[in-house]
C-alpha cells in the first residue's frame, strides 16, 4: 500500500465517526445537486443456479429445488411487462455465475434452447425485454470477460459485479468464499476492469461483515477507486451490510456493528472520486435510513413496486413515498434516475451508451439524464400533472439551502445571474423548486400585476415548403411524399390577404406570418406578402418573418440585413417573431439545424431589427438534445442582447412536441421536456431575465389550456394569442386545437385565480369591441 493510502487508511480507521460523517456529507453536498436518487426497477431472477457456493447466500440453490433451470422468455417478458405497467424503467437481471460450469441440467437446458452459455441466453432475454417493453436492462451475471461485456453493450444500459472483498483469506476452508472460484478477488477485479475497457457503466461494491478486517474494507474501496481512476466507468459503489440468513452456513455469524457499518459508508464517500455515487441498500437498513444519509450516501439503488429482492427476500422494499419524506427532511429530495447514471447520459461523450441502445435511453430520460417524472409530454391530450396551486405535482416539504435563497435574492434585485446559478435553479426539486416557483410568481406580480394578458391573432403559414431539413421540424415539406400529416403547399397572395381579412372580421388585431424557406422566395416575395396584407387590412398589426426569413430575404437581394428590415418596416411590418432561435448554443445547433443561422447570426438579425425600430419576441425550443447548461447560456444570450438593443417584448418557452419530429422518430431525441422542466423553464426565465424582459408567455398550444393555467402560477403572465389556424405544432403531433376561444383563455386564467385582459401585440391597451365569433 502506498504511503498516502496507508495514512488515509489509518485516519479512516481511527478518526471519530462523527468527524468522518461530517467530511463525507461535505464531499457529497459540494460535488452534486442536493438530491438523493433511486431507480424504479423490476427484478428478473433468470436463474438461481450458480457455480459458487457462498456460505451466506440464499439466492443460489440446486436444480432439485427448481421447476426449471432458467426462466423462459415468456416468463421473463411477463415479469418485465408487470414492471413497465408499474412505471419501472429498469429490468434488473440477476443470476448465478455461469451455472453451466457446474450443472449438467443447465448445459442441457441451454442446448435445447439454442444457447451454449448462460451469458448468451442473458443477452437474448435482455434484447427481448428492451424491444418489447422499453425497460433498460441492468445485468448482474457474475464474472465476465471483455468480449462478454462488449457483447452485452447493445442491449444493456449498465452492468454490475460486486467486488465484495479483496481478502484472499475468505477463500480458505471454513471462510465464506471457500469453494467459490469466481469470488477470487483478482478475478473479480479483472472482470470489473474488463467492463471498463468495454465502456460499460458499472455498479460494484463491498460486503461488510463476512469475515474481513476493518483494514481490508478500506483496501477494497481503494482498489475500486484505482479501477475507476483508470477507466472512469464506476457509476456507484454499494456498501452493503451482511445480514445472517437462516438455512445458510453463516446463519449464526455476527453482523458488523452499526458504528463499523456507518464508518465504512463515510469512508467510501471520502475515498472514492466525487463523481462515483455511494449507495446503501434501504431494505436492509429500514430502521436507520436517516443515519445512512448522514454518512454521505447519495443513492438508494433499485426499488421495485412489483418484485421482491430475490437476494434478500426477507427484507421488503421501503415505500417510495415514505423514503421521499425522509430524504426531504434531510434537504435531499428523492429523484428517480435510470439504471444508467446521469453523467453517462447527459454528456457529449456518447461512447458510454451503445448507439443501438441510445433511443431507449433518450425516451426515458430528462434533460439531466435522470428518469422522466411522469408520462406527460408536450402536445399530449392528458392534462399536466400540476395544478395552479401546486404546479410541480407531488410535494415533499423540507429545508431550503441558504445559497439558493441568495440566488433568488440576487434575481429579485435584477442582478444578472451566472450560468452556474441558473443551472442550479433548474436542478431544484421539491421544497427548493417550490421556492424558485414562488419567487418567480412574486416577481410576476410585481412586474406585470395580476391580469393575464392575451391577443386576438391569426397565424398564416403561407408555405410549408422548405430548403432546410431541421431534425426537429415536422412542418416543412420538400415533396408530396415528405409529410406525415400534410402535403406541400404555397398560398398565393390573394389567399393570404383573404385570410388576413377574415381574421379582422373575427376581431383579430394581429396576423402572424411565417413559413418555410421556399427555394423560390426572395426578399421581394416577403415584401409582396406584406404589401398584400396591408393593402387588404391597413390597420392590422403584421407580426411576421422569422430572423431566418429576414436573413434569406436580405441575401437574395444582396442587401444588408438592416437595410432590408427598413424596407419591411416602411412596407408596414410591425414586429418580428423571435423564432428560429431554437437553442442559442452552436454545439446543439450543429446537431439539430446545421444549415440555419448560427447563434451570433440570429442575435445579429434581432439586434438589427431592434435598432431600426422593429420589436421582436424571443423564444427557446427545449426538450430534445440540450441540457440545463444550454438553457442557461440561451437565457444569458437573450439578456445580453436585450441590454444592448432593448427590443424584446417577451420571452416564449416552446416545449418540443416530439411525436412526429424526425429526430425523435429516428431515436435521436428526448420526448420533449418533462412537466417539471416545463414549469421550471417559465419560472427560471422570469428570474434570470428579471429587469431585462418583463413578459413571460406560456404556449397553450404545447402545454394545453390546463397546463398553461398551471404555469401561470410559475412566473408566466401572458397566454399569447388565440392562434387561429396554428399548424406547426399540429404537424408535429400536438393534439391541442388549432385555436381556442377567449372563454377558454378566461377559464385558464380563472384556474389561476386571475383576471383575463386583452392586449395588442406590443402590450398596449386593446380596443374594447365585441368579438362574437371568439367569445
Amino acid at each position: 500500500m502506498a504511503p498516502a493510502d496507508r495514512a488515509l487508511t489509518n485516519r479512516l480507521l481511527s478518526a471519530p465517526l462523527a468527524e468522518l460523517q461530517a467530511e463525507a456529507r461535505m464531499r457529497r453536498d459540494r460535488s452534486r445537486p442536493m438530491r438523493m436518487t433511486y431507480s424504479r426497477k423490476v427484478f428478473i431472477p433468470l436463474t438461481r443456479l450458480c457455480t459458487d457456493v457462498c456460505h451466506y447466500c440464499t439466492f443460489a440453490t440446486t436444480p432439485s429445488r427448481l421447476e426449471a433451470p432458467y426462466l423462459t422468455p415468456g416468463q421473463v417478458l411477463e415479469i418485465a411487462r408487470q414492471g413497465a405497467a408499474a412505471g419501472c424503467k429498469e429490468a434488473l437481471f440477476t443470476l448465478g455465475d455461469a451455472p453451466e460450469r457446474r450443472y449438467a441440467v443447465a448445459r442441457e437446458w441451454l442446448a435445447e434452447h439454442g444457447f451454449e452459455r448462460t451469458i448468451d441466453y442473458v443477452r437474448h432475454c435482455a434484447e427481448l425485454v428492451l424491444k418489447e417493453t422499453g425497460l433498460l436492462p441492468h445485468v448482474n451475471a457474475g464474472v465476465l470477460d471483455e468480449d462478454d461485456w462488449s457483447m452485452l453493450r447493445p442491449v444493456m444500459a449498465s452492468g454490475g459485479l460486486m467486488l465484495e472483498s479483496t481478502s484472499d483469506r475468505l477463500l480458505e476452508k471454513g471462510a465464506c468464499h471457500h469453494g467459490s472460484p469466481d469470488k477470487v478477488p483478482a478475478v473479480r477485479l479483472a472482470s470489473i476492469a474488463a467492463a471498463g475497457r468495454a465502456r460499460v457503466p458499472m455498479t460494484s461494491g463491498i460486503l461488510i461483515g463476512i469475515g474481513e478486517t476493518a483494514e481490508e474494507r478500506i483496501e477494497a474501496l481503494l482498489a475500486l477507486r484505482d479501477l475507476h481512476v483508470e477507466h472512469g466507468h464506476l457509476a456507484e459503489v454499494i456498501v452493503q451490510n451482511f445480514c445472517p440468513k437462516p438455512g445458510t452456513k453463516m446463519a449464526e455469524a455476527s453482523e458488523a456493528t452499526e458504528s463499523d457499518f456507518l464508518r465504512v459508508i463515510a469512508a467510501a464517500r471520502i475515498v472514492l472520486p466525487d463523481e462515483v455515487s455511494v449507495q446503501a441498500p434501504p431494505n436492509l437498513n429500514d430502521e436507520r435510513l436517516s443515519e445512512l444519509i448522514d454518512c454521505g450516501i447519495d443513492d438508494w439503488g433499485g426499488i421495485s413496486p412489483v418484485t421482491q429482492d430475490h437476494v434478500n427476500p426477507e427484507a421488503p422494499w421501503p415505500e417510495v413515498e415514505r423514503l421521499a419524506a425522509i430524504c426531504a427532511r434531510a434537504g435531499l429530495p428523492l429523484v428517480e434516475r435510470l439504471t444508467v447514471y446521469p453523467r453517462f447520459v447527459a454528456t457529449d461523450d456518447r461512447s458510454w451508451i451503445d448507439p443501438a441502445l441510445r433511443p431507449a435511453v433518450l425516451k426515458l430520460s430528462d434533460s439531466e439524464g435522470l428518469g422522466r417524472d411522469s408520462r406527460w409530454s408536450p402536445g399530449v391530450p392528458d392534462p399536466a400533472p400540476g395544478t395552479p396551486s401546486w404546479p410541480l405535482g407531488a410535494r415533499h416539504d423540507g429545508p431550503v439551502a441558504i445559497e439558493l435563497h441568495r440566488i433568488l435574492d440576487r434575481a429579485a434585485a435584477g442582478e444578472g445571474l451566472g450560468e452556474d446559478e441558473i443551472v442550479a435553479l433548474f436542478a431544484t426539486r421539491d421544497a427548493a423548486a417550490q421556492a424558485v416557483v414562488d419567487a418567480a410568481d412574486a416577481l410576476r406580480a410585481q412586474v406585470s400585476g395580476e391580469a393575464v394578458t392575451y391577443v386576438i391573432n391569426r397565424n398564416i403559414n403561407y408555405t410549408n415548403i422548405c430548403t432546410h431539413a431541421c431534425s426537429f421540424c415536422a412542418f416543412s415539406k420538400t415533396s408530396s411524399k415528405g409529410g406525415l400529416r400534410d402535403k406541400p403547399y404555397d398560398l398565393d397572395l390573394g389567399e393570404i390577404a383573404g385570410r388576413a381579412r377574415e381574421a379582422v372580421e373575427r376581431g383579430a388585431t394581429e396576423v402572424c406570418l411565417q413559413g418555410g424557406i421556399h427555394p423560390r422566395y426572395t426578399g421581394e416575395t416577403y415584401l409582396a406578402i406584406l404589401r398584400a396584407v396591408k393593402a387588404e387590412c391597413p390597420d392590422l398589426h403584421v407580426h411576421a418573418f422569422s430572423p431566418l426569413e429576414v436573413s434569406q430575404g436580405a441575401r437574395t437581394l444582396g442587401m444588408a440585413v438592416s437595410d432590408y428590415l427598413r424596407m419591411l418596416k416602411d412596407a408596414g411590418l410591425g414586429s418580428l417573431p423571435g423564432t428560429a432561435a431554437e437553442i442559442l448554443c452552436d454545439d446543439i445547433r450543429a446537431q439539430i439545424c446545421p444549415d440555419k443561422l448560427t447563434t451570433q447570426e440570429w442575435l445579429d438579425v434581432v439586434g438589427a431589427a431592434h435598432q431600426v425600430g422593429l420589436p421582436t419576441t424571443s423564444t427557446i425550443m427545449f426538450g430534445h438534445l440540450e441540457r440545463p447548461e444550454h438553457w442557461a447560456r440561451h437565457l444569458l444570450a437573450l439578456r445580453r442582447q436585450q441590454d444592448r438593443t432593448g427590443g424584446f417584448t417577451e420571452f416564449v418557452p416552446l416545449p418540443l412536441v416530439h411525436m412526429e419530429a424526425p429526430f425523435y422518430r429516428r431515436g435521436q431525441s428526448r420526448k420533449g421536456p418533462t412537466w417539471r422542466e416545463a414549469v421550471m423553464m417559465h419560472a427560471v426565465a422570469r428570474l434570470a431575465l428579471h429587469g431585462s424582459i418583463s413578459s413571460i408567455q406560456c404556449s397553450w398550444v404545447k402545454l394545453g389550456v390546463e397546463g398553461a393555467a398551471a404555469v401561470l402560477a410559475a412566473g408566466a403572465n401572458d397566454l399569447g394569442g388565440v392562434l387561429m389556424n396554428e399548424s406547426i405544432s399540429r404537424a408535429a403531433g400536438a393534439s391541442h386545437g388549432q385555436d381556442v376561444s377567449v372563454d377558454d383563455l378566461r377559464a385558464a386564467a380563472a384556474m389561476a385565480g386571475r383576471p383575463l385582459k386583452r392586449r395588442t401585440t406590443l402590450y398596449g391597451e386593446a380596443e374594447a369591441r365585441a368579438v362574437a365569433q371568439l367569445v
